[in-house]
């Protein structure tokens, strides 16, 4: 599933709302079978949690479980490429976008999606929504084996680290 870096939604010509990042990440995982998503509200405000979320080579490595580092390889504009190392051994080479709230990444095997936005009930507070897992090369399904406590467990590091 290739990740467009145009905006989701109704057209912009008054043809309806746009889809927030949070709500645009739930229609991705709608479509594809086996992903799970795990969705909290964090009472940080979002430039606090995406400093964290955004951060490939810092902050992303300390809350994701299975991540032991990441490197950027190439940057041009939102366009990122990667090395991620997991904590198991494997390395994975991402293609993907990453901008302020949303980042959606994916190598031969692997899917990583995340996405904030301020939150539209509590001032100051972050919605986050964390998707991910292994990928059934061509075709837009994961294995969903423990994808949600892996999901669960990066979601309660990431509140740990914000709040």
């Amino acid at each position: 599933m290739k990740e467009s870096t145009e905006s989701a939604g109704c057209d912009e010509g008054g043809g309806g709302p746009l889809l927030d990042d949070v709500r645009r990440l739930r229609v991705m995982v709608a479509g594809v079978r086996g992903a799970r998503l795990v969705e909290r509200v964090l009472p940080a405000p979002l430039p606090r949690v995406w400093q964290v979320m955004g951060d490939l080579e810092g902050g992303f490595g300390e809350f994701q479980p299975d991540m032991r580092s990441v490197r950027i390889l190439r940057r041009d504009g939102d366009r990122v490429e990667a090395l991620a190392r997991s904590r198991y051994g494997p390395r994975a080479h991402f293609d993907g976008v990453l901008r302020p709230g949303w980042c959606w990444l994916q190598s031969r095997f692997l899917v990583i999606g995340m996405a904030a936005v301020e939150d539209e009930k509590e001032s100051g507070h972050t919605r986050v929504a964390l998707t991910g897992g292994v990928r059934v090369p061509g075709r837009a399904a994961l294995v969903p084996f423990g994808a949600r406590r892996e999901l669960e467990q990066a979601m309660a590091r990431l509140a740990a680290r914000v709040m």
